[in-house]
């Protein structure tokens, strides 16, 4: 007998006894929904934790408290790290700020200035600014009444033998930062201009000052840097790195941590449920096929009787198995999107609980389907097992 006809016995077998048939669909739709519900939940709230945590990128930053001196190759060594994702050197705290003026009543006093480059997590998706340029923050675009285009100025004092000069540096507005990305007024700028303002307050003639000493006498040091770990995985290692070398750093490790660790525990009670329903819907099945099979005892020895061979026996069975399964495994998925949108809508009314939702995604669907499947292939091995033991002499007896 082929296979096309074997699936068609199987099948109009199962229709024939459909109410046996729906009671083991039924058996393992209570088994599939309710691990499809969890996992999407499980997964939903991990994933929309893990999302929050790298959309914000001040968790990827590690801030350095204690000031040092260092030199470029110390930079660019640390921006080398496996862990690091954005490393740029930042001047004495003294030397990144200054005032911001647009205009004679729009101006801003010690707002900070920070360096930049292409990569810096802050400019989420931005350009960084040219030569000439600078990126604000918010809060500074809202004070000063900026826009993109638009022309400041930025005022840098200092004290020079017994006088107070100022200079001044033009700057055009390249972009501004969304809210959440720097929460005080503060101006993103290439780190040559940084430089130039530290260069200018330590008393060389930078930023377009005649007086003072040469800058061929300057020398680039950085107090800090600017130092972000490539993905809130590496915060830790790229932390301990830092620490190793005997710097001071804070970082918000604990609330990447207290994600870890929720998923670790959900990941804990899904794998205890999933296991326990798995084991007894092995039980289930089993008992179920070998009871069907000795119900069926008869009829399977009359198939021996006319011609079906112990391997298209089994392969009788494992067809039932896996037709069963599969209309199971679709019901059970009818159920969890139900069940999810629920679930999501009860999420949805709370403000502590708005953004996370039940979820699964198509792989994971699919590598259910393939567990489910597994395990229906399975149990029909014993029930198969059962069923080639039948000889065909056996329907004979009964006539």
């Amino acid at each position: 007998m082929k296979l096309g006809q074997i699936a068609r016995l199987a099948g109009a077998d199962l229709r024939h006894d459909r109410l046996v048939s729906l009671c083991m669909v039924a058996s393992l739709v209570a088994v599939i929904a309710p691990l499809l519900l969890l996992f999407g939940l499980k997964h939903g709230v991990i994933s929309t934790m893990r999302d929050q945590l790298l959309n914000d990128p001040h968790n990827l930053e590690i801030r350095l408290l204690n000031s040092g001196s260092y030199d470029q190759t110390w930079v660019d060594a640390l921006a080398q790290h496996p862990q690091a994702g954005f490393v740029i050197g930042l001047t004495r705290s003294l030397n990144t700020q200054a005032d911001l003026l647009r205009s004679g009543a729009q101006f801003l006093e010690n707002a900070d200035v920070l360096p930049t480059a292409s990569g810096d997590p802050l400019m989420a998706g931005l350009s960084a600014p040219a030569a000439g340029a600078v990126v604000l923050s918010a809060q500074a675009a809202t004070r000063l009444g900026a826009n993109p285009g638009d022309t400041l100025r930025m005022r840098v004092s200092r004290r020079l033998e017994g006088r107070d000069q100022r200079a001044m540096v033009p700057l055009i507005v390249h972009a501004v930062l969304a809210p959440s990305a720097y929460p005080r007024p503060a101006a993103f700028v290439q780190p040559e201009l940084l430089r130039d303002m530290e260069w200018y307050r330590d008393g060389y003639a930078a930023l377009g000052a005649e007086d003072g000493q040469p800058l061929d006498l300057a020398r680039q040091r950085f107090a800090k840097a600017r130092v972000y770990a490539r993905d809130i995985d590496a915060v830790e290692a790229l932390e301990r790195h830092l620490n190793d070398m005997r710097i001071e750093t804070t970082s918000r490790l604990a609330e990447i941590d207290k994600v870890k660790a929720i998923d670790h525990l959900l990941s804990t009670v899904f794998g205890v449920i999933a296991g326990t329903g798995v084991l007894g819907c092995l039980a289930s099945l089993a008992g179920a096929f070998l009871a069907n099979i000795r119900r069926k005892r008869r009829d399977i020895a009359v198939l021996r009787l006319i011609g079906l061979e112990g391997r298209q026996v089994n392969l009788y069975i494992v067809i039932q198995a896996l037709i069963l399964t599969a209309i199971a495994f679709v019901l059970g998925l009818g159920v969890y999107f139900a069940g999810s949108a629920i679930f999501n809508h009860l999420l949805g009314l709370s403000q502590d609980t708005q953004g996370f939702i039940c979820r699964i995604t198509p792989q994971h669907a699919l590598i259910a389907l393939t567990i489910t499947l597994a395990v229906a292939l399975l149990v029909s091995q014993l029930g198969a097992l059962s069923a080639r033991r039948i000889q065909p002499a056996e329907s004979l007896r009964e006539i």
